[in-house]
């Protein structure tokens, strides 16, 4: 039967960073950037993530600094709630419920006052973005709802960067198309200074970004021509002016100035940081170089920092002086992932395309990019129309020795003309890194199709086994051999067998999980091979539709070979009968087998939307089902192996013990399942980092420690006899949440005084032995029975289980001793019957 569970999709490791703007903390210490569905707090001194914020249940679309403390942060998400976070300690404080998707948030410094973009619902399907006011409410609830919504403007774009909040909160400044509004407040006039599309000259005036200085009535804007305008005495319809500026060839992306607005930053698809001294524009300084696109940039409220977020999922911190101090390298974002999401066996790295040439290796398990492995070793020249070698193929070996890459010449259309390599990398254990080994040019006719690698070799003499399939309708088997000369030994890889089936397109391979068979699809049919003499054994062939996707089944179900079809259907045949064991009807866009498990993931893409099914080869049933996982195609899966398995106990969760399934939509964002509740997910206050961790050890604290220490050791002494154990630790971590968490971020009363007060009193199992004792004398015939329990009943409460944290599963003294006298009942009466 199939299971709908409350598995939730999040945009976790490898989400883009340049999504929003980044903040700096009010001291620069510390960059906060929107990372999928988290926001993630960076040290700006290490570019180390320092903390995960977790707690929102969609996608998080705008953070900001609260004005009236600068230890805490601002965000919104599509899930319609706004948060107050304290970022140095990592902790949620309160939610504010809005009701609405917000799009973006802007802050301002007088009551409590919020400014945010949301979705209007039209009576149509289509919702319209307007700019609102929100009052967030005083309350001492951890979540409250905030009701005084009041809608300034509708006509506004929905991205973050076309509308600002001018000096002292006076006025709202938003660009839409040809259109500059400017929005008062205080008297609630409204301004719009349009624009012509195009001047005599041919520019484009069609408005990009605007940003207000913060001390003085001025506002830039930045134009699609990649030309800047300054405007003054904007509140006359007749009276403003604006004075231009022009350095960028194209659409100036983004624009703000600095904290005092001495400085005014540019950037855009020259990956050039243009800085414009205020008053003095023609003095302006370049900082070059910057690696791509700019997409965001972002200034420190203490004014010796900024931040460039860039077209690549980077982030550059620069100093004052225009000199790149540090980058924080999220997973790379390309035009077309053609490799296919691969894992390292060595690291667990997700390694697929990054820049034109190159494989990236990105580690989720810390959300952090590790490095770049050049393939092609070509210089990239971007140009128009210019044609250049690219990576298109890459695969790693069940030990992750070695790694087989292709790539091509992007560009051009004969197959005739097609120039091809195949490198073979062997990963060295005195450089940590991939050596190139073997370079073998043109290895097909045409372009390769597929690589797969033979994994669980029975003997340790079987040289590593590759095969490749290509358009010219063979399929290659490449092995390593050991070359023997006079001066050295060495290794390269050579072709040992090359096969065909009726000159048909070969399109997939995949061997068995023990290596000894070897599925090879051409067009409709697919063909079995043993791999130990290269024989063909046996032949498959379904209804019209040509071969997609093939796997093996692992583990129990390895007699099982699967495969999907284009024309809308998966078929699974048993290897021992040779005889088809079931068909379903499924669109299969993806078909991805666990290596850890017997399981198979299935995604199929209807038109507007993605839906996965999990199955198992025994039974067609799926045994989960998830719909609508994203509104976009699924291009790209694979199983990530964790590095803790978990345990859950909902048997239509357990596929998600031991991997963790990730997949890559067309714009290129990398998703994910997880199985944890975001109450399970945040961390408790009793866990959090005390105050006096974080602080400088003295020799006077030293000495002072060690004498404690030793007073301890002697009170714990004393404690162990007159009571349990676990109700010292008990009452050590409630003191320690009240006294130790800072005071800011501190719960109501209400929520740590039951814990508080059931710390100080004594626990009742404590007392329970020596009553145990005055009430067993009373019977003799069961004196034995009576001390073997009372000595359990004091193992159990010296030694309390690490697992029994509940603590209703304690039963009061009135209800023990209920149960005593049960059992001492005789009813051997009951044989007579």
């Amino acid at each position: 039967m199939v299971t709908q569970g409350r598995i939730r999709v999040v945009r976790s490791g490898g989400s883009k960073l340049n999504y929003r703007r980044p903040v700096f903390s009010a001291d620069g210490k510390y960059l906060m950037c929107v990372s999928g569905d988290f926001i993630k707090v960076y040290s700006t001194a290490t570019e180390e993530c320092i903390h995960t914020l977790q707690g929102h249940d969609n996608l998080v679309t705008g953070i900001e600094l609260n004005p009236k403390n600068h230890l805490q942060l601002y965000s919104c998400s599509l899930d319609g709630t706004i948060k107050l976070w304290d970022f140095i300690d990592g902790i949620l404080i309160k939610t504010f419920l809005i009701g609405c998707k917000c799009l973006t948030l802007y802050t301002s410094d007088t009551d409590e006052l919020l400014f945010a973009v949301t979705l209007k619902k039209n009576n149509g399907s289509t919702a319209s973005p307007q700019l609102v006011s929100v009052k967030l409410p005083k309350s001492t609830s951890q979540e409250c709802e905030a009701k005084d919504i009041s809608v300034i403007f509708e006509d506004v774009s929905h991205l973050p960067k076309c509308t600002a909040i001018g000096r002292q909160c006076l006025y709202v400044a938003s660009v839409k198309g040809l259109h500059l509004s400017i929005y008062y407040f205080k008297t609630k006039k409204c301004f719009r200074l349009p624009l012509k599309a195009t001047s005599k000259k041919g520019a484009n005036n069609i408005f990009t970004v605007v940003a207000c200085h913060p001390k003085e009535d001025c506002i830039a804007t930045g134009h699609m021509d990649g030309r800047i305008r300054l405007w003054r005495n904007f509140n006359h319809k007749q009276g403003y002016v604006y004075s231009s500026l022009h350095w960028h060839h194209d659409s100036v992306m983004d624009l703000t100035f600095s904290a005092q607005g001495t400085k005014l930053l540019s950037g855009g698809v020259e990956s050039v940081l243009v800085q414009w001294p205020y008053g003095s524009e023609e003095k302006k300084e370049f900082l070059p170089r910057l690696g791509a696109a700019i997409e965001h940039i972002s200034t420190s409220p203490h004014g010796t920092l900024y931040c460039t977020s860039h077209e690549d999922n980077k982030i550059s911190i620069i100093d004052t002086s225009l000199k790149v101090s540090g980058i924080i390298q999220g997973l790379l974002k390309g035009t077309v992932v053609k490799t296919g999401l691969v894992v390292d066996p060595r690291s667990n790295a997700l390694v697929l395309n990054g820049k034109p040439g190159h494989l990236q290796f990105y580690s989720l398990h810390n959300d952090r990019h590790l490095y770049n492995l050049d393939i092609v070793q070509q210089e990239f020249i971007h140009q128009a129309g210019l044609q250049y070698m690219d990576l298109v193929k890459a695969l790693f070996n069940s030990t992750g020795k070695w790694l087989a890459t292709v790539e091509e010449l992007q560009g051009g259309e004969d197959s005739r003309d097609l120039e091809m390599q195949m490198k073979f990398w062997e990963y060295q254990d005195k450089s940590q890194s991939f050596v190139l080994n073997t370079i073998i040019s043109r290895p097909h006719e045409d372009h390769i199709t597929s690589l797969c690698f033979r994994d669980g070799v029975s003997s340790a003499k079987d040289s590593p086994t590759l095969v490749t399939t290509g358009k010219d309708g063979i399929f290659k088997v490449w092995v390593l051999n050991n070359n023997y000369d006079i001066y050295k030994q060495s290794n390269s890889w050579c072709c040992d067998f090359v096969g065909s089936y009726h000159k048909n397109k070969a399109t997939n391979c995949c061997f068995s999980e023990d290596g000894s068979l070897l599925a090879v699809s051409f067009d409709e049919i697919i063909t079995v091979w043993e791999s130990s003499t290269w024989d063909l054994k046996q032949t498959f062939c379904q209804p019209p539709g040509k071969i997609r996707n093939l796997c093996f089944g692992r583990m129990s179900c390895s007699k099982y070979l699967v495969a999907s079809t284009n024309d809308g259907f998966i078929y699974c045949w048993n290897l021992l009968t040779c005889a088809l064991e079931w068909r379903a009807q499924l669109d299969a866009a993806v078909l991805q087998p666990d290596p850890l498990s017997e399981n198979i993931a299935v995604i199929s893409c209807p038109k507007g939307s993605s839906n996965l099914f999990l199955f198992q080869p025994t039974d067609p049933r799926p045994f989960y089902a998830h719909k609508n996982v994203c509104r976009e195609k699924v291009q790209w899966a694979v199983f990530v192996p964790k590095e803790i398995p978990e345990f859950v106990n909902s048997e239509s969760h357990q596929w998600l013990n031991k991997s963790q399934l990730y997949f890559l939509t067309e714009n290129q964002d990398l998703l994910t399942f997880s199985s944890k509740s975001t109450e399970e997910r945040l961390t408790p206050l009793s866990k959090q980092l005390a105050v006096e961790e974080s602080l400088p050890v003295t020799p006077f604290h030293l000495l002072l420690c060690k004498k404690r220490q030793e007073e301890q050791e002697k009170l714990d002494v004393q404690l162990v006899k007159a009571a349990p154990s676990f109700h010292r630790v008990y009452q050590d971590s409630a003191i320690r949440e009240v006294l130790h968490t800072p005071a800011h971020v501190l719960p109501s009363a209400s929520v740590l005084c039951t814990i508080f007060v059931n710390s100080l009193l004594i626990s009742r199992k404590s007392q329970s032995t020596e009553e145990l004792k005055d009430e067993e004398m009373e019977s003799e015939h069961l004196e034995g029975d009576s001390t073997d329990e009372t000595e359990e009943v004091e193992s159990q409460n010296t030694f309390p289980s690490a697992f029994s944290l509940d603590v209703s599963g304690i039963l009061p003294k009135v209800q023990e001793k209920e149960l005593r006298k049960i059992r001492r009942t005789d009813y051997s009466w009951l044989s007579s019957l």
